[in-house]
């Protein structure tokens, strides 16, 4: 079948985390035909000459950051119908009866966009900025963020436009390199890039399954907080970004969640639980080879972003303790400085502490699994732990894992791991010193968490499960014409209108032959469609067996 990934990022790089989940999908699955739709930054993320990964039978690009398209700007009576069609949206943002027209006005807009392709020059508009600061200010609206500045409307008018900018991409259609002539579309963490699956959902009826490793929509609430943005521009934002995950979740035919905490968050945000099943993110790490025997002096070692998020300052205050107990006792801290000046302060704090000498401040590691090799036992204090991904490859390296209880870390570590509260240097002084004075214990753990990391995180169970999800979709959602409302003549579409070998043969697929009258049973139907598919390829069923 024929399969649109839809994402963020930039062209297939195996230095880059979401890309090279995105290649080891489509190497799986090969009996698929896998094209990449990026979101990417100003410019593309290319060359013109760049050869494209064997993997992927195309690679289209929008960049809806930055510069706005060239176009021109749409007529005065398209400009009224833009205008209703945005005035819908913006006050589903802001107003608290007005919720449930974010659909229709973002599906309007996205019409009217297909038709003459003035959606961005409309929203880069004066007229566009004039309806946002007359719904912005309208009576009842939410304002509890402040009242909006003129410069709040400029700001948001600007970054409404780059949000949308997807809704005219050149994607839709039932042509070469359509999304309506894709069999299914699979968006990868959600947010902007939905945005052509919902697109394609509503004009075509193309199911599409939403894959999130991370929510999207928890990241924008964490990165908002440091925006160079006025609160009410934030919030109008935010409120975007909810509504579109709202109706994301709402239209998905299938969440893959990338843990159940995520799962959790998405039901919170509206998500069906019938519909949403966990498919954890598979990683190569588990065939690494486990790491080599442990250092001679006992050392702890601590990886992740220096920020305040991580709490470095609670792992050093837990090592000040295990120090007093263990004085040979050292600490190897890896990773860069995320948030300014928290190195130095990390630095400081060990100095005041007493235990500099034992600290070292190693920075970003040529591997994760060299990092590991060179620690007795790997230490997590976060905060927040909301992707398992480290928490999974420090168990691949065999070393024993103690982690504040936090996020996935349950989920993950389970009973392989010791697990202490966060902000608690006493329990996590206390768990560290019971491994370290205990090398059966620490065997024993390292060797369970390894074989449990293994099972949840090989490749090969994330292969299978999108293989039996792709079929299950299809099968439930078969190729319609004009989203399953009938044809252009009014023929009323026919739910076998594809034989099983279709999904299956390689090679050029024709649809069946429409000709003749459809029966009224399914069986007959079925049969029907079956002659006209053997009709149209010759020896396709001997091909698929």
């Amino acid at each position: 079948m024929r399969v649109a990934l839809l994402t963020e990022g930039a062209r297939p790089d195996p230095r880059r985390d979401a890309t090279a989940w995105c290649d080891r999908l489509a190497e799986g699955l090969p009996e698929h035909a896998f094209e990449l739709y990026l979101l990417t930054g100003p410019g593309g993320s290319g060359g013109p000459g760049e050869p494209l990964p064997p993997v992927w039978h195309g690679v289209r690009e929008l960049a809806p950051w930055g510069r706005r398209p060239a176009g021109r700007a749409p007529g005065a009576l398209r400009r009224r119908q833009y205008a209703r069609a945005y005035e819908e949206l913006v006050g589903a943002l802001v107003m608290p009866g007005e919720r449930a027209s974010f659909g229709p006005g973002l599906y309007r807009l996205a019409a009217l966009a297909r038709e003459d392709g003035a959606l961005p020059a409309f929203l880069a508009s004066a007229h566009a900025r004039r309806t946002l600061e007359r719904v912005w200010r309208r009576p009842g609206a939410d304002t509890s963020a402040g009242q909006p500045l003129l410069c709040d409307v400029l700001v948001a008018a600007d970054l409404l436009e780059q949000c949308l900018r997807p809704l005219s991409a050149p994607w839709y259609g039932t042509g070469p390199g359509g999304l309506g002539a894709a069999d299914l579309c699979h968006v990868v963490g959600g947010g902007p890039a939905a945005l052509p699956a919902l697109v394609a959902r509503q004009l075509h009826g193309v199911p599409f399954v939403v894959t999130e490793h991370g929510l999207h929509l928890r990241e924008q609430y964490l990165g908002y907080r440091e925006a160079p943005y006025r609160w009410p521009v934030r919030a109008l934002l935010l409120a975007f970004f909810r509504a579109l995950t709202e109706e994301t979740y709402r239209q998905a035919a299938v969440l893959t969640p990338g843990s159940a905490h995520d799962q959790q968050w998405q039901r919170r945000c509206g998500a069906d639980p019938a519909r949403t099943r966990v498919v954890y993110e598979g990683t190569p790490a588990v065939a690494r080879a486990a790491a080599g025997p442990e250092p001679r002096t006992p050392t702890l070692v601590w990886a992740g972003a220096l920020e305040p998020g991580r709490d470095t300052e609670l792992m050093l205050h837990a090592f000040a303790r295990v120090r007093a107990e263990l004085p040979e006792a050292r600490l190897t801290i890896h990773g860069e400085e995320a948030a300014p000046g928290y190195r130095a302060h990390c630095a400081a704090v060990a100095e005041r502490l007493g235990v500099a000498p034992a600290v070292d401040f190693a920075g970003r590691p040529r591997s994760l699994a060299e990092a590991w090799e060179g620690g007795t036992v790997a230490v997590f204090s976060a905060l927040s732990q909301r992707r398992p991904r480290l928490l999974a490859d420090a168990m691949l390296s065999g070393r024993a894992v103690v982690s504040t209880d936090v996020g996935v870390a349950r989920e993950v570590v389970g009973p392989t791991g010791l697990l202490v509260p966060a902000r608690d240097p006493q329990a996590l002084a206390g768990a560290c010193l019971a491994l370290l004075r205990d090398e059966e214990r620490r065997a024993r753990l390292g060797l369970a968490g390894r074989l449990r990391a293994q099972e949840r995180f090989a490749v090969e169970p994330v292969i299978g499960a999108f293989r039996e999800i792709y079929l299950e979709l299809v099968s439930q959602y078969p190729a319609f014409p004009d989203g399953g409302r009938g044809d252009a003549v009014g023929r009323a579409p026919r739910p076998f209108a594809r034989p099983a070998e279709y999904w299956l043969a390689d090679g050029p697929r024709p649809d069946p032959d429409d000709s003749g009258s459809a029966s009224g049973t399914p069986g007959a139907a079925a049969d029907e469609s079956g002659e006209a598919g053997a009709q149209d390829r010759p020896g396709a069923l001997a091909e698929a067996v």
